[in-house]
Protein backbone atom coordinates (compact mmCIF):
# COMPACT_ATOMS: atom_id res chain seq x y z
CA UNK A 1 0.00 0.00 0.00
CA UNK A 2 1.28 3.66 -0.45
CA UNK A 3 -0.56 6.78 -0.43
CA UNK A 4 -0.64 9.94 -2.83
CA UNK A 5 -1.96 13.67 -1.92
CA UNK A 6 -4.62 14.26 -4.31
CA UNK A 7 -6.37 17.73 -4.35
CA UNK A 8 -5.64 18.36 -0.77
CA UNK A 9 -6.70 14.60 0.51
CA UNK A 10 -4.52 11.70 1.35
CA UNK A 11 -5.58 9.10 -1.22
CA UNK A 12 -4.41 4.86 -0.06
CA UNK A 13 -3.68 3.24 -3.03
CA UNK A 14 -1.97 -0.21 -4.89
CA UNK A 15 -0.48 -0.86 -7.94
CA UNK A 16 -0.57 -4.99 -8.89
CA UNK A 17 1.86 -5.70 -11.61
CA UNK A 18 5.36 -3.83 -13.01
CA UNK A 19 4.49 -3.61 -15.98
CA UNK A 20 2.10 -3.25 -18.77
CA UNK A 21 -0.96 -1.02 -19.95
CA UNK A 22 -2.85 0.60 -17.06
CA UNK A 23 -6.30 -0.28 -15.34
CA UNK A 24 -8.09 1.15 -12.56
CA UNK A 25 -10.46 -1.14 -10.87
CA UNK A 26 -12.83 0.88 -8.36
CA UNK A 27 -15.45 -1.25 -5.84
CA UNK A 28 -18.76 -0.39 -5.42
CA UNK A 29 -20.84 1.31 -2.23
CA UNK A 30 -18.36 3.29 0.10
CA UNK A 31 -16.04 0.27 0.73
CA UNK A 32 -12.19 0.21 0.44
CA UNK A 33 -10.44 -1.62 -1.95
CA UNK A 34 -9.92 -4.69 -0.74
CA UNK A 35 -12.93 -6.47 -2.61
CA UNK A 36 -11.32 -6.29 -5.50
CA UNK A 37 -7.70 -7.61 -4.72
CA UNK A 38 -8.57 -10.99 -6.14
CA UNK A 39 -9.46 -9.32 -9.29
CA UNK A 40 -6.56 -6.92 -9.64
CA UNK A 41 -4.25 -9.79 -9.25
CA UNK A 42 -5.97 -12.05 -11.59
CA UNK A 43 -5.89 -9.00 -14.27
CA UNK A 44 -2.04 -8.20 -13.08
CA UNK A 45 -0.86 -11.67 -14.00
CA UNK A 46 -2.83 -11.24 -17.84
CA UNK A 47 0.39 -8.50 -18.44
CA UNK A 48 -1.41 -5.38 -16.84
CA UNK A 49 -0.89 -2.94 -14.12
CA UNK A 50 -3.78 -2.55 -12.02
CA UNK A 51 -4.65 0.92 -9.35
CA UNK A 52 -7.36 -0.29 -6.79
CA UNK A 53 -7.62 3.17 -4.22
CA UNK A 54 -9.91 3.65 -1.41
CA UNK A 55 -11.95 7.18 -2.77
CA UNK A 56 -11.84 10.05 -0.44
CA UNK A 57 -14.22 9.71 2.43
CA UNK A 58 -13.84 5.45 2.47
CA UNK A 59 -11.11 3.15 3.01
CA UNK A 60 -7.98 4.62 4.36
CA UNK A 61 -7.69 7.44 2.90
CA UNK A 62 -8.91 10.87 4.70
CA UNK A 63 -12.17 12.26 5.19
CA UNK A 64 -12.80 15.10 3.40
CA UNK A 65 -16.07 16.23 3.17
CA UNK A 66 -18.15 18.62 0.66
CA UNK A 67 -21.17 18.85 -1.54
CA UNK A 68 -20.49 20.84 -4.69
CA UNK A 69 -21.18 17.80 -6.96
CA UNK A 70 -21.95 14.31 -6.47
CA UNK A 71 -19.50 11.66 -4.48
CA UNK A 72 -18.83 9.85 -8.12
CA UNK A 73 -17.54 12.97 -9.57
CA UNK A 74 -15.45 13.87 -7.44
CA UNK A 75 -13.97 10.38 -7.27
CA UNK A 76 -13.45 10.63 -10.90
CA UNK A 77 -11.52 14.32 -10.35
CA UNK A 78 -9.36 12.38 -7.74
CA UNK A 79 -8.73 9.77 -9.75
CA UNK A 80 -7.59 11.22 -12.92
CA UNK A 81 -5.41 13.63 -10.72
CA UNK A 82 -3.87 10.18 -9.18
CA UNK A 83 -3.17 8.45 -12.19
CA UNK A 84 -1.51 11.48 -13.38
CA UNK A 85 1.08 11.38 -10.69
CA UNK A 86 1.72 7.86 -10.91
CA UNK A 87 2.15 8.63 -14.89
CA UNK A 88 -0.42 6.06 -15.50
CA UNK A 89 -2.56 7.77 -18.39
CA UNK A 90 -4.21 6.91 -20.58
CA UNK A 91 -5.89 4.17 -19.03
CA UNK A 92 -8.74 1.90 -18.75
CA UNK A 93 -11.12 2.58 -16.07
CA UNK A 94 -13.91 0.38 -14.67
CA UNK A 95 -15.86 -0.45 -11.40
CA UNK A 96 -18.80 -2.21 -9.84
CA UNK A 97 -22.22 -0.20 -9.28
CA UNK A 98 -21.00 2.92 -7.71
CA UNK A 99 -17.89 2.33 -9.35
CA UNK A 100 -19.00 1.77 -13.00
CA UNK A 101 -21.29 5.12 -11.92
CA UNK A 102 -17.58 6.95 -11.20
CA UNK A 103 -16.11 5.41 -14.17
CA UNK A 104 -18.94 6.46 -16.63
CA UNK A 105 -18.74 9.93 -15.12
CA UNK A 106 -14.94 9.49 -15.81
CA UNK A 107 -15.45 8.86 -19.44
CA UNK A 108 -17.61 11.66 -19.84
CA UNK A 109 -14.98 14.46 -17.37
CA UNK A 110 -12.12 13.17 -18.68
CA UNK A 111 -12.24 11.97 -22.29
CA UNK A 112 -8.84 12.56 -23.02
CA UNK A 113 -7.41 10.20 -20.23
CA UNK A 114 -9.39 6.77 -20.90
CA UNK A 115 -8.68 4.80 -23.31
CA UNK A 116 -11.75 2.18 -22.32
CA UNK A 117 -14.44 1.23 -19.75
CA UNK A 118 -15.28 -1.73 -18.15
CA UNK A 119 -18.41 -1.86 -16.63
CA UNK A 120 -19.84 -3.82 -13.60
CA UNK A 121 -23.25 -4.31 -12.15
CA UNK A 122 -24.68 -1.15 -13.36
CA UNK A 123 -26.72 0.93 -11.29
CA UNK A 124 -30.43 1.67 -12.13
CA UNK A 125 -34.09 1.53 -11.81
CA UNK A 126 -36.48 2.33 -9.09
CA UNK A 127 -35.55 -0.05 -6.27
CA UNK A 128 -31.88 0.98 -6.27
CA UNK A 129 -33.49 5.23 -6.51
CA UNK A 130 -35.20 3.79 -3.61
CA UNK A 131 -33.12 1.93 -1.47
CA UNK A 132 -29.20 3.98 -2.21
CA UNK A 133 -29.81 7.51 -0.73
CA UNK A 134 -31.05 5.17 3.03
CA UNK A 135 -27.70 3.40 2.18
CA UNK A 136 -25.65 6.35 1.58
CA UNK A 137 -26.77 9.92 3.55
CA UNK A 138 -30.37 9.47 5.05
CA UNK A 139 -28.80 6.80 7.98
CA UNK A 140 -26.05 8.97 8.70
CA UNK A 141 -28.38 12.00 8.57
CA UNK A 142 -30.53 10.56 11.38
CA UNK A 143 -27.55 9.41 13.54
CA UNK A 144 -26.28 12.93 13.37
CA UNK A 145 -29.85 14.51 14.33
CA UNK A 146 -30.40 12.05 17.28
CA UNK A 147 -26.64 11.93 18.68
CA UNK A 148 -24.36 13.96 17.57
CA UNK A 149 -20.95 13.27 15.54
CA UNK A 150 -20.46 9.69 18.22
CA UNK A 151 -23.37 8.42 16.79
CA UNK A 152 -22.32 8.73 13.24
CA UNK A 153 -18.48 7.34 14.28
CA UNK A 154 -20.80 4.49 15.78
CA UNK A 155 -21.97 3.43 12.84
CA UNK A 156 -20.78 -0.26 10.61
CA UNK A 157 -20.32 1.87 7.63
CA UNK A 158 -17.82 4.83 9.64
CA UNK A 159 -16.73 2.27 12.12
CA UNK A 160 -14.92 0.41 9.49
CA UNK A 161 -13.29 3.82 7.74
CA UNK A 162 -12.06 4.60 11.59
CA UNK A 163 -10.78 0.99 11.79
CA UNK A 164 -8.77 1.31 8.22
CA UNK A 165 -7.52 5.06 9.73
CA UNK A 166 -7.64 6.00 12.96
CA UNK A 167 -7.52 9.56 11.98
CA UNK A 168 -11.08 9.69 10.29
CA UNK A 169 -12.23 9.20 13.97
CA UNK A 170 -10.90 12.74 14.93
CA UNK A 171 -11.31 14.30 11.76
CA UNK A 172 -15.53 13.51 12.27
CA UNK A 173 -15.63 13.95 16.06
CA UNK A 174 -14.16 17.64 15.55
CA UNK A 175 -17.08 18.29 12.52
CA UNK A 176 -20.35 20.14 13.41
CA UNK A 177 -22.68 17.48 13.51
CA UNK A 178 -25.44 20.98 11.98
CA UNK A 179 -22.36 20.79 9.35
CA UNK A 180 -22.31 17.43 8.57
CA UNK A 181 -26.25 17.65 8.55
CA UNK A 182 -25.90 20.15 6.07
CA UNK A 183 -23.44 18.38 3.45
CA UNK A 184 -25.14 14.97 3.59
CA UNK A 185 -28.10 16.26 2.98
CA UNK A 186 -26.97 18.65 0.07
CA UNK A 187 -25.21 15.02 -1.51
CA UNK A 188 -28.09 13.02 -1.03
CA UNK A 189 -29.98 15.67 -3.02
CA UNK A 190 -27.47 15.70 -5.41
CA UNK A 191 -27.64 11.69 -6.25
CA UNK A 192 -31.10 11.68 -6.31
CA UNK A 193 -31.35 14.41 -8.90
CA UNK A 194 -30.06 11.96 -11.15
CA UNK A 195 -31.29 8.10 -9.34
CA UNK A 196 -33.96 8.14 -11.42
CA UNK A 197 -32.64 7.52 -14.67
CA UNK A 198 -32.21 4.49 -17.47
CA UNK A 199 -28.24 4.09 -15.73
CA UNK A 200 -28.06 6.06 -12.37
CA UNK A 201 -25.61 9.17 -12.22
CA UNK A 202 -25.38 9.81 -15.86
CA UNK A 203 -28.31 11.00 -18.96
CA UNK A 204 -29.11 9.44 -21.63
CA UNK A 205 -27.83 12.73 -23.65
CA UNK A 206 -24.16 12.35 -21.66
CA UNK A 207 -23.62 8.87 -22.25
CA UNK A 208 -24.14 9.09 -25.86
CA UNK A 209 -21.17 11.77 -25.60
CA UNK A 210 -18.89 9.06 -24.51
CA UNK A 211 -16.50 8.05 -27.24
CA UNK A 212 -14.37 5.54 -25.62
CA UNK A 213 -14.57 1.73 -26.47
CA UNK A 214 -16.71 0.20 -24.00
CA UNK A 215 -18.15 -3.37 -22.45
CA UNK A 216 -20.36 -3.61 -19.61
CA UNK A 217 -21.44 -7.13 -17.58
CA UNK A 218 -24.65 -6.67 -16.65
CA UNK A 219 -25.44 -7.99 -12.82
CA UNK A 220 -28.71 -9.80 -11.10
CA UNK A 221 -29.86 -8.75 -8.54
CA UNK A 222 -32.47 -5.77 -7.87
CA UNK A 223 -30.03 -2.97 -6.94
CA UNK A 224 -27.88 -3.93 -10.31
CA UNK A 225 -30.56 -5.89 -12.45
CA UNK A 226 -29.55 -6.69 -15.61
CA UNK A 227 -32.13 -4.30 -17.81
CA UNK A 228 -29.76 -1.47 -16.04
CA UNK A 229 -26.59 -2.98 -17.86
CA UNK A 230 -28.50 -3.13 -20.85
CA UNK A 231 -29.49 -0.03 -21.43
CA UNK A 232 -26.05 1.04 -20.63
CA UNK A 233 -25.15 -1.11 -23.31
CA UNK A 234 -27.60 0.63 -25.33
CA UNK A 235 -27.06 4.27 -24.87
CA UNK A 236 -23.28 4.43 -25.16
CA UNK A 237 -22.08 3.99 -28.22
CA UNK A 238 -20.81 1.10 -29.75
CA UNK A 239 -20.82 -0.42 -26.63
CA UNK A 240 -20.06 -4.15 -26.03
CA UNK A 241 -21.83 -6.69 -24.04
CA UNK A 242 -21.13 -9.49 -21.85
CA UNK A 243 -23.66 -11.70 -20.41
CA UNK A 244 -22.33 -14.19 -17.32
CA UNK A 245 -24.34 -17.22 -17.16
CA UNK A 246 -26.43 -15.93 -14.28
CA UNK A 247 -30.01 -15.07 -14.27
CA UNK A 248 -31.00 -12.32 -12.32
CA UNK A 249 -32.20 -12.70 -8.21
CA UNK A 250 -34.77 -11.15 -6.28
CA UNK A 251 -33.12 -10.25 -3.81
CA UNK A 252 -31.59 -6.68 -2.74
CA UNK A 253 -28.31 -7.17 -3.16
CA UNK A 254 -25.31 -9.81 -3.98
CA UNK A 255 -22.38 -8.62 -2.75
CA UNK A 256 -19.52 -8.88 -4.86
CA UNK A 257 -17.46 -11.63 -3.07
CA UNK A 258 -20.04 -13.87 -4.32
CA UNK A 259 -19.39 -13.46 -8.06
CA UNK A 260 -16.22 -15.28 -6.85
CA UNK A 261 -16.99 -17.89 -9.28
CA UNK A 262 -16.90 -15.46 -12.41
CA UNK A 263 -13.92 -13.71 -11.72
CA UNK A 264 -11.82 -15.91 -14.19
CA UNK A 265 -14.54 -15.35 -16.51
CA UNK A 266 -14.50 -11.49 -15.88
CA UNK A 267 -10.64 -11.06 -16.26
CA UNK A 268 -10.73 -13.20 -19.83
CA UNK A 269 -13.17 -10.71 -21.24
CA UNK A 270 -11.89 -7.75 -20.08
CA UNK A 271 -8.01 -8.43 -20.86
CA UNK A 272 -9.49 -9.58 -24.06
CA UNK A 273 -11.48 -6.32 -24.97
CA UNK A 274 -8.07 -4.32 -23.61
CA UNK A 275 -5.79 -6.21 -25.40
CA UNK A 276 -7.94 -5.39 -28.69
CA UNK A 277 -8.49 -1.52 -28.18
CA UNK A 278 -5.12 -1.46 -26.81
CA UNK A 279 -3.25 1.62 -29.57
Amino acid sequence: MATATVRGVTINYEVFGNEGPWVALITGGRRGYGEFKSLAGKLSAQGFRVLLHDRRNTGASSIAMSADEVEEAVWADDLRELLGQLDALPVFVGGSSSGARTSILFGIRHPDAVRGLLLLRVTGGPFAANRLPELYYDQFIRAAKEGGMAAVCATDAYQERITANPASGETLMAMDPDHFIHIMSRLRDLFVAGANLPVMGATPEELAQIKAPSIVIPGNDNTHASTSGLAAHELIPGSELHRLPIEDQDVPLIPFDEWEPYEAEIVQVFAGFMRKHLS
